[in-house]
């Protein structure tokens, strides 16, 4: 795995006490779930962090590299 997919899988935390249980982004309240459905209701990247704006552009790729394997791409 290159060094920059396992410093975007570093963005991604699980805590049993934090939404639960599932993967949110930098130990924030903000789940990669969320993002994912933010971008599969047509929101660009930019629009995303014009709403969230904790986030961070590789926040957005962590979330999208979380999930590809899980869906097979």
């Amino acid at each position: 795995m290159p060094a920059s997919v396992a410093y975007l899988f570093d963005r991604i935390t699980v805590n049993p006490r934090q939404c639960g249980d599932r993967p949110c982004i930098r130990g924030m309240r903000i789940r990669v779930i969320d993002i994912l459905e933010l971008l599969a209701a047509g929101l660009s990247f930019e629009q995303i962090l014009e709403e969230l704006p904790d986030l961070e552009i590789d926040d957005l790729k962590a979330a999208l590299l979380y999930f590809s394997p899980i869906m097979g791409v």
